[in-house]
């Protein structure tokens, strides 16, 4: 806060000195302007509430987060876009009443009324490799998953998964979905994979050595993963290579932090987990 004792000059006597009369602090460097639209997400700058934008008026915009609560920011506070600073402009046409058409959840899917009824839980589950796999699915399709009553479940690893599917016994009305690392030929998932035989039972995954690579490196505002060496860890590879504290859950909470929509994520994830909700609830075998 500025002084009104001293003024703008901060020490009253200073400006006498050699060297300081008329020296003027630098301008802070001007952040990226976007538009405000309806529906963007964003973060403050802060890290204390991230939500889409739901309507603005003259001098301050108002978000709205997953769980319906909203808060008000001035214009001229900072955001998170993508991972970078930015500051929201109003766009040129006001929203009508009705402009903004159906509430979408992360997944881009239109969300459910408000106030429904609690789903019973199907028979049906999904189950993916690990902790950080389960948290980016519910980061995305939480709200879907609770909408049509599908629960995911996380394994610690698939080395035991044709055991883990008889166990879980798969029929008419109980499929399960399996999400598998690094699926790709010659690996030992796919080996692995290749022995489930099941109708009822679909295994899909996405290319990549670890669900981190599955979020686009521009989130994070990088030009792409490194290349880890063959024999280090992936994950603390990547610590390292990106300057980050190796502290892998450190470093994940940071990477879920910056996820927002399903457009931060990789095609080749996005569509195998889209593929496993349809098989789970495909009605003709519900």
């Amino acid at each position: 806060m500025r002084s009104r004792r001293y003024g703008s000059d901060g020490l009253p006597g200073l400006a006498g000195l050699p060297g300081l009369a008329g020296r003027r602090r630098p301008e802070p460097p001007q952040l990226p302007q976007v538009a405000a639209e309806l529906g963007l997400v964003v973060e403050d700058a802060a890290g204390e509430f991230c939500g889409a934008v739901v309507g603005w008026e003259k001098d301050a915009v108002t978000l709205e987060d997953r769980h319906g609560k909203q808060r008000v920011f001035l214009w001229s506070v900072p955001f998170l876009f993508e991972g970078q600073p930015v500051t929201l402009t109003r766009p040129l046409v006001r929203p009508a009443s009705d402009a903004a058409g159906p509430a979408r959840t992360a997944s881009g899917s239109v969300a459910a009324p408000a106030g429904g009824r609690a789903k019973v839980a199907r028979a049906s589950r999904i189950y993916v490799e690990g902790r950080h796999d389960a948290e980016l699915v519910e980061r995305i399709w939480g709200d879907d998953l609770r909408d049509v009553g599908v629960v995911v479940e996380y394994l610690g690893g698939i080395d035991d998964l044709p055991a883990i599917v008889r166990e879980f016994d798969p029929r008419p009305g109980r499929r399960l979905g399996v999400l598998v690392d690094h699926l790709v030929a010659g690996s030992k998932e796919t080996m692995i994979a290749a022995q489930i035989r099941s109708p009822h039972v679909l295994v899909v995954g996405h290319p990549y050595v670890d669900v981190w690579a599955a979020v686009k490196p521009s989130v994070l505002g990088i030009g792409a993963w490194p290349d880890v060496p063959r024999g280090t860890p992936w994950k603390e590879g990547v610590l390292t290579a990106l300057g980050w504290p190796v502290d892998p859950a450190a470093g994940w909470q940071r990477i879920l932090r910056a996820v927002r929509t399903f457009g931060d994520l990789e095609p080749a994830f996005l569509g195998r987990v889209e593929e496993l909700i349809d098989f789970v609830t495909d009605p003709d075998v519900a």
